[in-house]
């Protein structure tokens, strides 16, 4: 039986709910990229199905922020997903800021083993920092979801060197999340 992961691929290619940008970037482009690879490869291996908030460039989903982020949720927990990982770019005022990390709904549950195992997978691919894996229950797509969830911020899109390699290396994020997974779930 196939292990079924839900990507989402954070944000919309225009308002509403469009993401962060940063060094002639958008995060929405980047993301939309690094789910695309992700896909790929889950759908190479017979353990896993995977489903795509974003299947297509242009795929909108919702009429504002609140109804995108229900769509995501929603879809989700229709298909029976059963792990929610959704796709962030990071953003600070300081260009200095740079690494990877994780939110989940609360620590010591399954989701929180599953973004350690993500994390420390992406981190150890990529070579940014490894920021933590932290709660944060007030945040939508982690409260709403009927299964494990996280919300990776994959590097943030303000510092010129994270940004680059987002940009360039898609590929490089996605095999760092698809190992976390198949380490997570034994697959």
């Amino acid at each position: 039986m196939s292990i079924k992961i839900y990507v989402d691929q954070g944000h919309n290619p225009v308002n509403p709910n469009a993401g962060a940008e940063g060094n002639g970037l958008r995060e929405q482009d980047l993301v939309y990229a690094i789910g695309q690879e992700l896909a790929a490869l889950l759908r190479a291996d017979p353990d896993f199905e995977v489903r795509l908030s974003r299947p297509t460039r242009d795929t909108l989903l919702g009429t504002s922020n609140a109804t995108s982020l229900a769509a995501r949720v929603n879809e989700a927990n229709r298909w029976g997903a059963d792990y929610f990982i959704s796709l962030h770019t990071n953003a600070a005022s300081s260009s200095s800021a740079s690494g990877s990390e994780a939110y989940v709904y609360a620590r010591g549950t399954r989701a929180f083993g599953f973004a350690e195992d993500i994390l420390d997978n992406l981190t150890d691919i990529t070579g940014l920092r490894d920021r933590g894996v932290k709660a944060r229950p007030g945040l939508y797509v982690l409260r709403r979801t009927r299964m494990p969830a996280t919300l990776l911020e994959l590097g943030f899109i303000t510092n010129p060197g994270d940004a680059a390699l987002m940009r360039d290396d898609p590929g490089l994020f996605a095999e760092g999340i698809y190992r976390g997974i198949k380490e997570y779930t034994g697959a």
